[in-house]
C-alpha cells in the first residue's frame, strides 16, 4: 500500500514520541517505552493527536526497548513490544493509518535486533523503520531475516546526521545514499534527529537520493537547558516552512523527530499543497476535531514577496496618545504594512507598548508590532506581558533586549535582565506550543549591522532565527559600508530583513543621534549638510533627500523598509514612502 501512496503523494508521519511524552505526562518515567507496562492510556492519546493532526504514518513506541538501554531482561523487552504495537493499532481504529515499528540502536547486539524483528513479526507488524543508527552494518542481518520471514515486508533505514552531513560513525550521507539505493532489502531510506531543519534542508539540496522513497524528519531546532531540562524552543512555523519544502528535493515522506509536537505536524500538513498529500481522513469527535489555524496580516505578508514597509512610532511620555492613533491612521491609508511601537527607548519611561499598540489595533484596525524588552521585567512579568497581548488580539512581538537605564538614574532604577533576547524568544516559541496554537504570535529580532564586526552580528541573528524569529528591523543605516554588508548576505533567505531608515531633521538632531544614540554612525558628509541656524522645513527636505538616497541604495538588498518617524512626524514617513514606490 505505502509504495502506491508514494507515487502520487507525499506521505506525512507522526512526530517525537519521547520529548512529547515528557512535556504531557505529569509523572513521566525515565523513558516513554516503561509507560507500557503500566498505563498504555497515555502513548494512545499521544498516537491519536498525532493522526488528528494529520499524520498518516505513525511509529510504535519502541525505539528505546532494548535490554541494554532499559537495563532489563529480553522477556520484558517483549512485553514492551507487543503492547506498544497494539497500542497504536488501537489509536488507528478504522482508519488507514499506517504503522512502522520503531527500532532504535541497542548496544549493538545484532542478534537482538532479530529478535525484536520476530516478536514484532508475530503481531503482524509489515512495516520496520529502523532510525537514528550511525551505521547499517548492526543492523543488515536483522534486515535480511525480516525479508526471508515476510518478503512483502517494507523496511526503512533512517541516519542521524551532525551539521556536516556526517553520522558519528564518520560516513556520509552522500555515502549513505549510495549504499541504501544499492541494498535490494531496504525498501527506503532517509535521516533523522540530529539536527534542525535548516541543516537538514542544506544537507538535502546536495544529495543524488536516487529512485527510492527517502524520508526526512529533523528535529524542531537545537535543544536548550532550560531550568535543568532539555527544551526543545522552535517556531512550529518556521519548522513547517522548511521542512515543506524538503519535496522539492524529491524526499516523499516527512515528519518531525525529537522536540516536534502534534503542532508542528499539523502545521507541516498546512504548508503542503493539499492534492499531494496522503489524508488519512479520520473521523474525529467534535471535542477532538482540529481548530482552524488563522494567520495574522503581518505573517501572511511576511511570506509573500511584496515589499514590506513598517513605520515606528513612540509611545508619549503623557497619557494623550492622540499622536500616535492620527499617525497610525494615516499610515494606514498610505498602505504601510505595520506599526512598530517603541518599549520605553532609551531607558526613559512612556507609555508601555503593548497599552498603546492594543489601543492602536482597536481603534484604527492597523496591524501592530509592540517592542518588548528584556530590561524591565523578569520572566514572570513578560509572560504576563506576552499574554496580555495575547487578550489584546495582537499576534506580533519584536524582542528586543532594550536600552540601557541611562546613567545618572542607575543609582536609583536598577536594570533586571533576567531574559535575553534568545530566551525570551524562546518562551514565545513555547507559549505557541502550550497556549497559543491554534494562532500562534510571530516573533521578530532587531539587528544592528553598524557595528565593526558585522560577521559576529550576522550569526547572532542567525541563532535568534533559530529560536523563532521570522523577520529583524535593522538600526538605522547611513554608511555604505553597512550597505555592502547586507548586500552580500546570502539570498534567498528564509527570513525577512526590513532595513531600518531614520530621516534627519535637524542639524542639532544629527549630531545628537551620532554621538549619543548608541549603534548608530552618521557620515561627516551628511551632518555638513545641514547648519544650526536652518529653517525647518529647509532642514526637513536635506533630511528627507538623505533617507531616499539611503533607500534607493539599500532597497535592492533588503525585504522592506522599517522607517523611525522623528519626534512621531509620520507625514514625514508617508512622503518618503510615496516617493519611493514611484520611483520603483
Amino acid at each position: 500500500m505505502i509504495k502506491n501512496i508514494l507515487n502520487d503523494h507525499i506521505l506525512l508521519t507522526d512526530g517525537a514520541m519521547g520529548t512529547y511524552y515528557h512535556k504531557v505526562c505529569n509523572d513521566p518515567l525515565p523513558f516513554c517505552e516503561l509507560e507500557m507496562l503500566r498505563d498504555h492510556s497515555i502513548i494512545e492519546k499521544i498516537h491519536k493527536e498525532y493522526i488528528q493532526n494529520g499524520a498518516a504514518l505513525i511509529r510504535t513506541n519502541t525505539f528505546n526497548a532494548n535490554t541494554t538501554t532499559l537495563e532489563c531482561d529480553f522477556e520484558t523487552v517483549e512485553k514492551i513490544l507487543i503492547s506498544a504495537y497494539n497500542t497504536a493499532k488501537k489509536a488507528v481504529g478504522g482508519s488507514n493509518t499506517l504503522i512502522a515499528c520503531s527500532i532504535g540502536p541497542n548496544a549493538y547486539d545484532k542478534e537482538e535486533y532479530i529478535k525484536t524483528a520476530d516478536v514484532l513479526l508475530s503481531q503482524g507488524a509489515e512495516i520496520f523503520w529502523f532510525e537514528t543508527f550511525d551505521t547499517l552494518e548492526n543492523i543488515l542481518p536483522a534486515i535480511s531475516h525480516i525479508k526471508a520471514k515476510n518478503r512483502n515486508a517494507l523496511i526503512f533505514t533512517g541516519f542521524a546526521l551532525n551539521p556536516s552531513g556526517m553520522t558519528s560513525a564518520f560516513i556520509s550521507a552522500a555515502r549513505l545514499c549510495k549504499i541504501c539505493s544499492e541494498n535490494e532489502n531496504i525498501d527506503g531510506f532517509g535521516f533523522n534527529c540530529g539536527i534542525g531543519p535548516k541543516h537538514l534542508e542544506n544537507i538535502l539540496s546536495r544529495l543524488d537520493l536516487g529512485k527510492k522513497p527517502v524520508f526526512a524528519l529533523p528535529n524542531a531546532g537545537y535543544p536548550e537547558i532550560i531550568n535543568g531540562k532539555t527544551e526543545y524552543v522552535m517556531n512550529p512555523v518556521y519548522f513547517a516552512d522548511i521542512v515543506s519544502g524538503y519535496t522539492a528535493a524529491g524526499v516523499k515522506i516527512i515528519g518531525g523527530c525529537c522536540g516536534t509536537t502534534p503542532e508542528h505536524i499539523k502545521l507541516l500538513k498546512k504548508s503542503i499543497d493539499s492534492n499531494t498529500v496522503f489524508d488519512v481522513k479520520l473521523k474525529c469527535s467534535e471535542e477532538t476535531a482540529e481548530k482552524p489555524y488563522i494567520e495574522n496580516d503581518f505573517h501572511q505578508k511576511l511570506k509573500g514577496s511584496d515589499f514590506l514597509y513598517a513605520v515606528e512610532l513612540d509611545p508619549p511620555f503623557k497619557t494623550d496618545v492622540s499622536r500616535v492613533i492620527n499617525g497610525a491612521r494615516a499610515l494606514k491609508e498610505a498602505c504601510v504594512d505595520i506599526v512598530t511601537i517603541a518599549d520605553s527607548p532609551m531607558g526613559r519611561p512612556r507609555v508601555g507598548s503593548i497599552t498603546v499598540s492594543a489601543k492602536v489595533k482597536r481603534e484604527t484596525g492597523m496591524d501592530v508590532l509592540p517592542h518588548l524588552c528584556c530590561r524591565d521585567r523578569n520572566a514572570i512579568s513578560l509572560r504576563s506581558a506576552l499574554l496580555s497581548a495575547y487578550v489584546e488580539n495582537i499576534r506580533n512581538v519584536l524582542v528586543v533586549t532594550g536600552d540601557p537605564v541611562p546613567g545618572e538614574q542607575r543609582n536609583r532604577i536598577k536594570s533586571v535582565f533576567n531574559m535575553q533576547s534568545y530566551s525570551l524568544m524562546g518562551m514565545i516559541g513555547e507559549m505557541n506550543n502550550e497556549l497559543f496554537s491554534d494562532d500562534p504570535m510571530l516573533c521578530g529580532g532587531a539587528v544592528n549591522f553598524n557595528v565593526v564586526n558585522k560577521q559576529a552580528e550576522y550569526q547572532r541573528l542567525l541563532k535568534k532565527h533559530e529560536q523563532g524569529a521570522k523577520f529583524f528591523l535593522t538600526q538605522p543605516i547611513f554608511t555604505d559600508d553597512t550597505i555592502d554588508f547586507i548586500a552580500a548576505l546570502p539570498r534567498p533567505r528564509d527570513f525577512k530583513i526590513l532595513g531600518g531608515i531614520m530621516p534627519l531633521v535637524n542639524y542639532k538632531n544629527a549630531q545628537f543621534i551620532n554621538n549619543e544614540m548608541a549603534g548608530i554612525n552618521i557620515p561627516e558628509h551628511y551632518i555638513s549638510r545641514f547648519s544650526p541656524d536652518m529653517p525647518r522645513e529647509e532642514a526637513q527636505d536635506i533630511g528627507k533627500e538623505i533617507a531616499l538616497e539611503t533607500a534607493r541604495k539599500l532597497k535592492p538588498y533588503v525585504d522592506g523598509f522599517y522607517f523611525i518617524a522623528p519626534f512621531n512626524r509620520y507625514e514625514l514617513i508617508i512622503e518618503i514612502i510615496k516617493t519611493i514606490r514611484e520611483e520603483f
